[in-house]
């Protein structure tokens, strides 16, 4: 998506995003993780870590990949919701 500070600044970020690391898996759900639905989808996700949208995965038998799938999902429509043009 493509993004425009205040100060006219401008800069393009991806969607979502994956980076496998050596100490867990690491997922990038942009919105973060305060909206409610989110939160319930946290709940039944499995064995996870969170900052503000970075999702850390130990062992993907941990999560339930269903559940995983419908997160990044609603990550991308999201963000497409909020920056419609990019």
């Amino acid at each position: 998506y493509a993004y425009k500070y205040a100060s006219g600044r401008e800069g393009e970020h991806f969607l979502t995003g994956y980076s496998p690391r050596k100490q867990n898996t690491t997922v990038y759900i942009m919105p973060g993780f305060s909206a409610e639905k989110t939160q319930k989808q946290l709940a039944k996700l499995g064995k996870v870590k969170t900052s503000s949208s970075c999702l850390y995965i130990n062992k993907l038998e941990d999560i339930d990949l269903k559940v995983l799938e419908s997160m990044i999902k609603d990550s991308i429509k999201e963000m497409r919701k909020r920056y419609p043009d990019g």
